[in-house]
């Protein structure tokens, strides 16, 4: 079998990186998406030190244009075609929606939800071509329920499931899934830096009694790139603890 292209965008984060280090434990061929250049070089030789040999490629989410160059430039770097794509890129501007201006809805939107567009529309051609594609979005617990202060977040969030449902439909019989992930509270390095007792008084909201770890995201992602996992689309797999159940 040949070896898989995934692409990862927001691959250097903290979620990113836990999923892009799951699926070249996978075997895969990895390519993580990246805004900030020093950032992503030096996360690329952390991985490097750590025994990862993991590429990296600018993107900016927000622009069609720059999504189909980042691919033209993927399938050279890689020397082939995106078969696994998980956008993953997101930023938040939270703010009550009275005081929201539109500089913090449209940024959220583009970012997060537009971007899903913009990344999955050049690569879903070759996988049509070849009869193969995994694609997966990471949206958010707070895109089921509803967050306040995150109208602009929630809407993009749910966006994406809305997004991924109807894809899904268009691509079922050609050999691509198209599915979403919906994480809660995950304790990332950013989120491990809010004061403890902010953090306990979270995980006391949390079923289970604690947040989840990136490399949960990240195991889940590779069972729905995987080949097995083929008569499973439209779906979205919420990962909360039991904070939301739908």
């Amino acid at each position: 079998m040949t070896q898989r292209i995934a692409l990862v965008t927001g691959g250097t984060g903290g979620i990113g990186s836990a999923i892009c280090l799951a699926l070249a434990d996978q075997g895969m061929k990895v390519v993580a998406g990246y805004s900030n250049e020093e950032k992503a070089k030096a996360w690329q030789e952390e991985q490097k030190a750590a025994g990862y040999d993991i590429l990296i490629q600018h993107v900016d989410v927000t622009s069609l244009e720059s999504c189909q160059q980042a691919v033209s430039e993927i399938k050279e770097k890689a020397g082939g075609s995106v078969e696994v794509l998980v956008n993953n890129a997101g930023i938040t501007r939270d703010g009550v929606f009275k005081k929201m201006d539109a500089a913090q809805w449209s940024s959220v939107i583009s970012t997060n939800l537009d971007s899903a567009f913009n990344m999955t529309r050049p690569v879903v051609e070759d996988m049509l071509a070849a009869g193969f594609g995994r694609i997966i979005n990471i949206s958010s617990v707070n895109g089921e329920k509803g967050q306040f202060g995150q109208v602009n977040y929630s809407s993009a969030k749910a966006g994406m499931i809305g997004f991924t449902k109807a894809l899904a439909q268009e691509t079922a019989s050609k050999g691509i899934t198209v599915n979403t992930i919906s994480p809660g509270y995950i304790l990332t390095p950013m989120v491990a830096k809010i004061a403890p007792e902010i953090q306990e008084k979270i995980c006391k909201q949390i079923p289970v009694g604690r947040m989840g770890q990136p490399g949960e995201i990240g195991r889940a992602v590779v069972f729905l790139a995987g080949e097995e996992a083929g008569y499973i689309t439209g779906s979205n797999l919420s990962i909360n603890g039991g904070q939301y159940m739908s």
